[in-house]
C-alpha cells in the first residue's frame, strides 16, 4: 500500500474509533429523563438514542468491537506505513540498518498511539462527556445501523461475557439503573448545602424526607394508655362527652384488645342532627381502621392509610397486643416539624 493511501487509512480509522468512543460515552452520559423528553417533541435521533439507553450493553459491546477493529488497522497499516518511510531516511543519514529499523519502529509506534490516544479516544470521549444529550441524538441513529449489521456477531459475544460475569455471582444488566439511591441522594443534599446551593432549612427538609421513610411507627405512636376510646354500645352523649372530656375530635371504638373501628365527633353530631339518636352507637358509626406492627416503615404507613383513605391506624406488637395508635396528620407532619 501507498503512503498516500496508508495515511488516507489512517484518517478514516483515526475517525472511525472516534465515532465508537464518543457514542459509547455518549449513550453512558445522557439522562433518560432528558432523552424521553426530546423524543416527545420529534427531536432527530432522540427515539434512537433511547432505543441504545434501553440495550444499552448490546450497544457497549458494539463500540468495544469497533474500537478494536480501528485499533487492529491502526497498528496492521498505520504503523508499518510510517516505518517504512522512516526507515530509508535514517539509513540514508548513515545509521545501520538494524539502529535505523529500530528507531523508525519506535517513532512509528509512537506516533500511532499518540494520534489514536488524543484524536481517537481522548478528544471524542470529552466532546461526549460535555455535550451528552446532543451527541447521542447526533451519533446513535447510525451507531445504531453499525451494530445492526453485526448483531448476531455482537449477541454471541455479550452471552458470553454475561456468563462470565454470572460466575463471579454479579446479575449483568442491559441499561443503566437511572435512580439514585437513597444515601447518595442524602450526600448530593449534604454537599449541594455545604456549596451554598440550597439553604440550610431545605436542606433539613430534604434530608428529612429521604431519611424519615426508613423511621419504625413505634417511635411515632400514641402509647395504647393514652388513646382516647369509647365502647361499642357508647350513645351520642357518650361520644360527645369523651370528646371534650379528652379535648379529641378522633377517637377509636373498642372493646379491650379488639379495635371495632374509629370515629370522629362531627360523626356523632350529624347522626344527632339526623335524629339518629335513639339508635346509633359508637358500633354502628364506626369506620375500619388499618393496622400496623410495630417495625412498619413511616413511608409505608403513609402509603396504607392513603389507600384505605383513613386518618390513622392501630399499632401491635408480635403478639398481636395494642401498643399504640398513629395518625397520618403525625406521619405527615414528623416530615415538616423544624429540626
Amino acid at each position: 500500500m501507498s503512503f498516500p493511501m496508508a495515511l488516507f487509512v489512517t484518517v478514516l480509522l483515526l475517525i472511525g474509533s472516534g465515532f465508537f468512543v464518543a457514542a459509547e460515552f455518549a449513550l453512558v452520559a445522557a439522562k433518560r429523563h432528558r432523552m424521553e423528553k426530546a423524543a416527545a417533541e420529534g427531536r432527530r435521533g432522540a427515539k434512537a438514542a433511547l432505543a441504545g439507553m434501553r440495550e444499552l450493553s448490546l450497544m457497549l459491546a458494539g463500540a468495544q468491537l469497533g474500537i478494536t477493529v480501528c485499533t487492529l488497522g491502526l497498528g496492521s497499516v498505520s504503523k508499518p506505513a510510517i516505518s517504512h518511510e522512516l526507515d530509508p531516511l535514517l539509513h540514508h543519514l548513515g545509521l545501520p540498518s538494524a539502529l535505523s529499523y529500530g528507531i523508525a519502529f519506535v517513532v512509528a509506534m509512537v506516533v500511532v498511539v499518540f494520534l489514536h490516544m488524543v484524536l481517537g479516544e481522548m478528544a471524542p470521549k470529552s466532546w461526549a462527556i460535555a455535550h451528552p444529550e446532543r451527541s447521542a441524538m447526533l451519533l446513535s441513529p447510525p451507531f445504531r445501523g453499525v451494530v445492526k449489521a453485526v448483531r448476531p456477531l455482537l449477541s454471541v459475544l455479550n452471552r458470553m461475557s454475561n456468563a462470565l460475569v454470572r460466575l463471579c455471582r454479579v446479575t449483568p444488566r442491559d441499561e443503566l439503573a437511572a435512580v439514585h439511591n437513597r444515601e447518595q441522594l442524602t450526600h448530593l443534599v449534604e454537599e449541594s448545602e455545604r456549596l451554598g446551593l440550597i439553604s440550610e432549612a431545605d436542606s433539613d427538609l430534604l434530608t428529612r424526607s429521604l431519611t424519615e421513610p426508613d423511621t419504625p411507627v413505634a417511635d411515632l405512636r400514641i402509647p395504647a394508655a393514652e388513646i382516647t376510646s369509647v365502647a361499642g354500645d357508647a350513645d351520642l352523649d357518650t361520644i360527645l362527652r369523651t370528646a371534650a372530656d379528652h379535648d379529641r375530635t378522633r377517637m377509636l371504638v373498642r372493646e379491650g384488645d379488639l379495635v371495632l373501628g374509629s370515629l370522629h365527633a362531627r360523626d356523632a353530631l350529624v347522626a344527632r342532627a339526623r335524629a339518629r339518636a335513639r339508635t346509633a352507637t359508637a358500633r354502628t358509626l364506626a369506620r375500619p381502621v388499618p393496622e400496623l406492627t410495630e417495625d412498619t416503615k413511616v413511608a409505608d404507613a403513609i402509603d396504607l392509610l392513603r389507600r384505605n383513605r383513613a386518618s390513622l391506624a392501630v399499632v401491635r406488637d408480635g403478639t398481636g397486643t395494642l401498643t399504640g395508635m398513629v395518625t397520618l396528620d403525625d406521619l405527615l407532619a414528623r416530615y415538616l416539624q423544624p429540626s
